[in-house]
């Protein structure tokens, strides 16, 4: 690194002459912004969602009472065939 070009540099972008900086009326001017179709995608999407439950009561008692009565089976071929269909879609 050529550190007798610095100057050089510091001439070409005349980084060292001072800008004046002019003041607007900030009263006149006003500030807006717009929020992109995907962050109002996003923003509607977090409002359907917090109007559901985290826990499906339904599915959970349900699930409870095969539990109890012994009636609830899975497979060792159903939970192999889960982990590795969750192995690949995760590392597509």
């Amino acid at each position: 690194m050529r550190i007798d070009a610095y100057n050089q540099i510091n001439q070409l972008y005349q980084t060292t002459k001072m800008k004046k900086v002019t003041r607007k009326n900030e009263t006149s001017a006003k500030e807006q912004y717009t929020v992109s179709s995907k962050g109002q995608d996003y923003q509607t999407a977090k409002n359907a969602l917090a109007d559901v439950p985290d826990i499906r009561k339904e599915k959970v008692e349900a699930l409870k009472e095969q539990i109890a009565t012994g009636s609830y089976n899975v497979s060792a071929q159903e939970i192999a065939d889960a982990m590795v269909s969750k192995f690949f879609d995760s590392t597509i």
